[in-house]
């Protein structure tokens, strides 16, 4: 696979209490399997339905799960990049919560990772509604357009990235756009980038927090101070 010998894996909660413990079975059952150290960092981001606690459970009764809690919400980015400051192995795993994308995708992606410093991935098929696929869209195209890139998904909450990068690239995102800046910032600074096709699977409870409006002003706020820093005054941000 490669000789990264420990990993972290990293999962945001909000709105997630009926697939907080599916994601601690399914995490565990394919770390278990490609024997190698490792650690589930789960970021509780100030969960209105108590995701967290039920995480909490399974912590107190295995060692490697460790949950964190933020006082109040303050978003994706901040969960995820909580998640990173509190990581301690080799490479950095990062999932999406929700169960929409699965952690089996994990030991392909580690082989990716032997050639790169980050590897994000995209979906073979969205399987979004049509509002969320339509702004995705749009979304990936403005950031192609912008910022020069080739990425074919940049949204897509399923990542692992090396502990050189974790020092390296500061992201200032507290919002969804913490992936496209990551991935952004990555490039610019001359990282290599890789892309993993992988399967997509619909939320099934509830729904997500991504296309609120209060999100997209933020992210649309956030590309337009990245687009001036970076194409116009032409300095990297750290």
């Amino acid at each position: 696979m490669n000789n990264i010998k420990s990993i972290s894996l990293v999962f945001p909660l909000y709105k997630d209490k009926n697939t907080v413990e599916v994601m601690i079975f399914k995490s565990l059952k394919v770390l278990k399997k490609i024997k190698k150290k490792f650690e589930i960092i789960i970021v509780d981001d100030g969960c209105p339905e108590g995701s967290g606690k039920i995480a909490q459970r399974y912590a107190k009764k295995n060692q490697k799960i460790k949950v964190f809690f933020h006082a109040k919400n303050i978003g994706y980015g901040a969960a995820i990049k909580t998640g990173i400051k509190k990581s301690k192995y080799e490479c950095i795993f990062l999932i999406d919560g929700d169960n929409e994308y699965n952690v089996n995708d994990l030991p392909r992606m580690l082989k990716a990772l032997k050639n790169n410093d980050l590897v994000i991935t995209y979906r073979y098929k969205n399987k979004n509604n049509i509002k969320r696929i339509f702004i995705s869209w749009v979304y990936n195209k403005i950031l192609r357009f912008l910022f020069s890139t080739e990425f074919k998904d940049v949204s897509v909450g399923s990542r692992i990235l090396t502990k050189k990068l974790k020092k390296k690239i500061k992201v200032k995102s507290n919002s969804p756009f913490f992936n496209a800046e990551f991935a952004i910032k990555s490039k610019y600074y001359g990282y290599n980038v890789g892309e993993v096709g992988i399967q997509h699977h619909p939320r099934i409870f509830g729904s997500g927090s991504v296309v609120s409006v209060k999100n997209i002003l933020l992210m649309i706020k956030e590309i337009i101070i990245l687009f001036i820093q970076i194409c116009l005054k032409k300095k990297l941000p750290h």
